[in-house]
């Protein structure tokens, strides 16, 4: 018995036992509707997409060797269909693995189960830090020096500050200025920030895949993008070529910010609103990934 006759033989008993649903049956039916919704929703921004409309044609044609009795097709669909799930599982795998960290980034999962982020309490950063990461953004743009600053929020970014070189010093503007200058020991790569401190330089960050990224940025800014998708970290990016300022944050980027408004950005997503800074309202982060 084919998979379309199976389906037929399902719609026939449902119609035995008649149309009367509970409580239960609505709920399971919007749950199912939810979650659908959130699938396609987090497929449609990355490969996965692509690969849906090849499975859509792929049942097209498998349905129409059903009708048309096509055994020999049908039966290597139904012998191959395990091996397809584990080259999915396989292929899909860094989606698989970011999907999940979004779903344990949610308030509400939080709420519930309080894990343990690893960071280290007391580490939080300083209105003078942030204007000691201002004035080295705005000089290494004027210089045109190109710049990756991430700054670690509530996660951890230890396992991308263990690809890079240890240096656990105060952060000051000059400190970052001579980190970053051309043909220095350590200024490619990022800088990982936390609390008030440097504690690492020349780290490997993950790129991001997402295609609606402008086509005029670079690895760069592709590097800062890729560790605020994986990560709650704030990421001041300075472009090389152009001297610009960006900041990266939950997938999004902020660009062309002069010095007071890379101040507001970075008080409103690291500090917010203080006893010091009563009186203004807290910066909203509004991020612009497509201009």
């Amino acid at each position: 018995m084919s998979w379309l006759d199976q389906v037929k033989d399902s719609i026939e008993n449902i119609s035995k036992y008649g149309t009367i649903m509970d409580f239960g049956d609505v709920l399971e039916i919007v749950l199912i509707a939810v979650l659908i919704y959130y699938i396609l929703l987090w497929m449609k921004n990355t490969r996965a997409w692509a690969l849906l409309r090849g499975i859509i044609v792929i049942g097209i044609f498998l349905l129409i060797a059903d009708i048309l009795e096509m055994n020999t097709i049908l039966w290597i669909a139904q012998n191959a269909l395990g091996f397809v799930v584990t080259a999915l599982i396989v292929v899909m795998q860094p989606e698989l693995r970011r999907a999940l960290e979004e779903l344990g980034k949610r308030s509400i999962v939080a709420s519930i189960i309080p894990f343990d982020n690893g960071r280290i309490a007391g580490e939080n950063i300083t209105s003078d830090t942030i204007d000691e990461i201002v004035t080295a953004s705005v000089e290494m743009g004027r210089a045109r020096t190109g710049a990756l600053i991430v700054i670690e929020k509530s996660e951890t970014l230890r396992q991308y500050e263990q690809t890079g070189i240890d240096v656990d010093a105060k952060l000051t503007s000059q400190l970052l200025i001579n980190i970053f200058e051309h043909n220095t020991p350590l200024h490619d790569g990022a800088v990982i920030v936390r609390g008030n401190r440097v504690v690492s330089a020349t780290c490997y960050l993950p790129l991001s895949d997402n295609l609606g990224i402008s086509k005029e940025l670079g690895t760069r800014h592709r590097a800062g993008l890729g560790v605020s998708e994986a990560t709650d970290s704030v990421t001041v990016i300075v472009s090389e070529e152009t001297g610009k300022i960006t900041v990266a944050y939950e997938g999004e980027l902020n660009r062309n910010l002069n010095a007071e408004k890379l101040r507001e950005c970075l008080v409103g997503l690291l500090i917010g609103s203080t006893d010091a800074e009563k009186g203004s309202s807290r910066i909203k982060w509004k991020g612009r990934n497509r201009s």
